[in-house]
């Protein structure tokens, strides 16, 4: 049986906050947004079909329980939820709080502008608002 590992790309450019039942939650380096990726913890899988039926469920309940805490811990106007795939092939499902009148606002945040890191102290701040969230 084939082993989880994490795609280079995913784990060069986010940070592992915690393991949840199927997934690893993670913070995307941008701190233009509080962007977040669940990525299930399972191998080979590249599309949201390539679960299984629970597996699809579970990533379901824990996106909702994400963005939940995501939108109160950011206190934002709108969570964008995707799974592009087109660059990263590993399937990874991306939950991005958005303001009006942020960055880009209201396209999309993919291909704009170039990655802003997060300085620790306010990384550590959204981090903490999200677990607390929960």
């Amino acid at each position: 049986m084939a082993r989880f590992t994490l795609d280079r790309r995913l784990a060069n450019d986010s940070m592992l906050i915690s393991r949840l039942g199927l997934c690893e939650l993670r913070l995307i380096n941008d701190a233009r947004w509080p962007w977040l990726i669940l990525v299930p913890q399972r191998a080979g899988i590249v599309e949201f079909f390539d679960l299984t039926p629970l597996d699809q469920t579970m990533l379901t309940f824990e996106t909702s329980l994400v963005a939940e805490a995501l939108k109160k811990a950011a206190n934002c106007d709108k969570i964008n939820l995707g799974a592009l795939g087109n660059v990263v092939e590993q399937f990874h499902y991306h939950l991005v709080a958005r303001n009006k009148g942020d960055a880009n606002w209201p396209g999309p945040v993919w291909g704009h502008g170039k990655a802003i890191p997060w300085n620790e102290p306010a990384r550590d701040i959204l981090i903490e608002n999200l677990l607390e969230a929960f």
